[in-house]
C-alpha cells in the first residue's frame, strides 16, 4: 500500500511560529513552573503577531525571544512583532486539572522502524534534518536557505517518490542545488534505485522567510505527529504548556502505544482518549492493536493499558516529568518518534 508523508526544515514559516511559541512555553517553565500558557504565533512580510492567554508569575521580553529564535534559525531580515496576551479569564483559573476543553488525542507506534514509527515519517524527517545540518553545518551548503519541504511515498519498505523544495541563494542556479542535494541528501538517504526524484520542480526558490511569505503556529500537526497515516486528534500540540491535556495527553497516548508494542503485545497500537472539559479522566479510553498480534492475541488491550497508566493530566505531567523546558525542540522533525523525550522513554512498570 502507498504511503505519502511530509516533512519540514526548521525554517518552513509555519514551523518557524510553532518554534517561537514553544521557546516562549520553555521560557516560561524556566521562570515558572507552574505557569499556564496557550499562545499563537502568526508571521506574514515584515510582521509578527503574538497571542494569546497566559497565567504566570514570570514576567520577560516576549518580543525579543521572538526575534532571537527567527535569527537562531536563519533569517536575518526585520520583523515587527506584536504581542498581545492576556491573563486567563476568571472561569479558565478556576478549571486545575488540565482540562480546560473537549479534547480528542491519539498515541501511535508501529515495530516497522527502530523509533517504533511509521517508516515513511522516519525517512520524511531524516531528509529535513539533513538539509538543515547542511545548511548549518557544512560551509560548502552556506548557499541553502533555511526553508524547504520533503515529500516521500513509500510502498510498504521501498521508496518510490521524493520531492524537496529546497531554498537557496539567488546565485546558485537550479542545476546545481538540484545535483548537490541529488548527491548529498537523497541518494544518501533513500538510494536512487527505482526512486522518482525531483527537486525544486518549479526552478528558483530563493524568496523565503516573513519577508516573502505567512505562517501560523499549529498548521503541521501531520508533520508533528503522525504523518496522517492515523488520526492526530483535535488540537495542535505546540504553544501549550504541558498542563493542557492536548499536549499532556498526547504524549502519553504515544508512550502508551509504544508500551503496547514494546512488550509484543501487537506489532502496531493505536490509543485513543478523549476528554470533556472540566474533567481530569477522559470519558472514554481505546486501545487498538493495528498489526499482527503476539502474545497479546487474546488479551483485552484497552482494559490493559487503563490498568497501567493514569490518563489525568496531573498524573501524566508528574509521571512523564513535563515541567521541563523542552519544548522547542519538539517543534522540529516530529514530537515524537526521538530520543530524549520522557514519552520516548521505554516504560517501566
Amino acid at each position: 500500500m502507498y504511503k505519502t508523508v511530509e516533512s519540514v526544515t526548521q525554517g518552513q514559516p509555519d514551523k518557524v511560529c510553532d518554534q517561537i511559541a514553544d521557546a516562549i512555553v520553555d521560557e516560561y517553565l524556566r521562570r515558572d513552573k507552574q505557569a499556564r500558557v496557550d499562545v499563537n504565533v502568526m508571521g506574514s512580510h515584515g510582521m509578527m503577531m503574538i497571542g494569546g492567554e497566559v497565567t504566570s508569575t514570570a514576567d520577560f521580553d516576549i518580543g525579543a525571544l521572538a526575534k532571537k529564535v527567527y535569527e537562531e534559525i536563519g533569517y536575518h531580515d526585520d520583523l515587527e512583532v506584536f504581542v498581545n496576551i492576556e491573563t486567563q479569564s476568571e472561569e479558565m483559573k478556576r478549571i486545575h486539572n488540565g482540562v480546560t476543553d473537549n479534547v480528542v488525542v491519539n498515541g501511535y507506534a508501529t515495530s516497522e522502524t527502530r523509533e517504533l514509527m511509521p517508516r515513511a515519517v522516519v525517512y520524511a524527517h531524516n531528509l529535513a534534518r539533513r538539509l538543515d545540518d547542511l545548511r548549518c553545518t557544512d560551509p560548502s551548503f552556506s548557499w541553502l536557505k533555511p526553508d524547504g519541504k520533503v515529500q516521500i511515498t513509500m510502498d510498504g519498505s521501498r521508496v518510490r517518490a521524493v520531492t524537496i523544495l529546497a531554498s537557496h541563494q539567488v546565485s546558485m542556479k537550479n542545476h546545481d542545488v538540484q545535483t548537490a542535494l541529488l548527491e548529498r541528501v537523497l541518494v544518501p538517504v533513500v538510494g536512487e534505485e527505482g526512486v522518482q526524484m525531483v527537486i525544486n520542480p518549479i526552478g528558483s526558490f530563493t524568496e523565503v522567510g516573513f519577508r516573502a511569505d505567512s505562517g501560523a503556529s499549529g498548521r503541521k500537526v501531520t508533520v508533528d505527529t503522525y504523518g496522517g497515516l492515523i488520526p492526530h486528534g483535535d488540537s495542535s500540540l505546540s504553544g501549550k504548556d504541558p498542563n493542557k491535556v492536548n499536549r499532556a495527553g498526547a504524549c502519553m497516548a504515544r508512550h502508551a502505544a509504544r508500551y503496547i508494542v514494546e512488550q509484543g503485545l501487537a506489532t502496531a497500537a493505536l490509543v485513543n482518549l478523549v476528554y470533556s472539559m472540566g474533567r481530569a479522566e477522559p470519558i472514554h479510553v481505546q486501545a487498538t492493536a493495528m498489526g499482527e498480534k503476539s502474545q497479546g492475541a487474546k488479551l483485552d488491550i484497552t482494559n490493559l493499558i487503563k490498568q497501567k497508566f493514569d490518563f489525568r493530566p496531573e498524573a501524566i505531567v508528574e509521571r512523564l516529568n513535563l515541567l521541563q523546558p523542552i519544548y522547542r525542540a519538539t517543534a522540529n522533525y516530529g514530537h515524537f518518534g526521538r530520543s530524549g523525550f520522557p514519552w520516548e522513554e521505554t516504560t517501566v512498570i
